[in-house]
């Protein structure tokens, strides 16, 4: 059976949830995908985080997004671009992001910028698809439509645990350190992540948009579900 991963980053590192219910954790994502590595090869990573970085503009993966994901828009930021990122302050990278494409850099954006940079740089060592993926677009797939409930919410919680379940995903209460590290929604959303993840090796995942953006060299820009 093909071996895939969804992968999450929380507080600590990276969190991930494979095919196959078991529950991994990282300090990095390199560290992340070899151990879960060591229980069976995986074909595919699906990853919560950017993945194909702007020069100018805004990326149609985030526009469209926002319009995927209902009420629920807030938690899509427009990706930034490098230097903003390389900033060494959220307003210094706010002032460049601003000069390129026309808008400020979130105080969210920023805080995750060190991650982003980790997937950016990592993308171009691996041999296997690593895909970009927004959660809320997942579990809006699987629903047929956009959440009612915020994933903080004990109603968001069980309405993500219920739609899951459906698709035969039923995470076990034990996954090792991954659960004792990562919160609930980051379990959660690496979950959907890997759905989509086996949707991709199976040639069933949308691509948002049809054509993935290529601004530089580096990976292609896209949110698939």
């Amino acid at each position: 059976m093909t071996r895939v991963i969804g992968v999450d980053a929380c507080k600590k590192g990276w969190v991930g949830v494979t095919s196959d219910l078991r529950g991994y954790f990282g300090a990095t994502i390199d560290q992340l995908v070899a151990t879960a590595d060591g229980d069976g090869e995986l074909e595919v990573a699906a990853i919560d985080i950017p993945i194909g970085l702007p020069l100018t503009g805004t990326r149609q993966a985030d526009v469209l997004a926002r319009g995927l994901v209902g009420k629920r828009k807030s938690s899509v930021f427009p990706t930034p671009i490098r230097s903003a990122l390389l900033a060494t302050s959220h307003a210094e990278g706010s002032v460049y992001n601003l000069r390129a494409t026309g808008k400020g850099l979130t105080r969210q954006a920023y805080a995750l910028g060190k991650k982003i940079l980790e997937v950016d740089a990592w993308v171009r060592t691996v041999d296997r698809p690593v895909i970009e993926v927004h959660p809320e677009i997942c579990f809006a797939t699987l629903a047929g439509h956009p959440l009612a409930h915020s994933k903080w919410s004990w109603a968001g919680a069980e309405e993500r645990r219920r739609l899951l379940a459906s698709a035969g995903i039923l995470v076990p209460a034990e996954i090792g350190v991954a659960g004792e590290v990562a919160g609930v929604d980051d379990i959660l959303d690496a979950a959907a992540a890997s759905w989509t993840a086996r949707r991709y090796a199976e040639g069933s995942a949308t691509c948002h948009p049809e054509t993935p953006e290529q601004f530089d060299d580096g990976p292609v820009a896209a949110i698939w579900a």
